[in-house]
């Protein structure tokens, strides 16, 4: 019987923990039916009835969402939405970084078959 009561102690403590969580993280244009700070008041004084309530009509719906840093709605922010703003290229599609590399490479091969000619000429140094 103790037991019980126990299992039904710790249920609830996770429902409250878990709903209350859930109505302060969700942004209060997304809350249904009632004002955040409602939701909020009814989870914390009716535990298992506020809590549920939050669960069946409050809460938003549709798909989870990702979020992966706060404040994140999905949308592309507004100094990404500029005209004339660089943009990330191919390395490939960019002559100069291609010609940098051409050049460094052919100083990498003079390098190198001058000093296989001067290790041929002083093989002791």
């Amino acid at each position: 019987m103790l037991y019980g009561a126990g299992a039904l102690l710790v249920v609830e403590l996770c429902l409250v923990v878990y709903c209350v969580l859930n109505i302060i993280t969700t942004p209060e244009d997304q809350v249904r039916n009632l004002p955040k700070m409602v939701w909020l008041v009814l989870a914390l004084l009716f535990p298992i009835v506020g809590g549920v309530a939050w669960l069946v009509a409050g809460r938003p719906q549709g798909p989870a969402r990702s979020v992966p840093y706060k404040g994140n709605a999905g949308r592309i922010p507004p100094e990404y939405d500029r005209p004339g703003r660089a943009t990330a290229s191919s390395p490939d599609d960019d002559e100069a970084f291609l010609r940098s590399l051409r050049e460094r490479a052919e100083e990498q091969r003079r390098r190198a078959e001058q000093e296989r000619r001067a290790h041929e000429a002083d093989p002791d140094a």
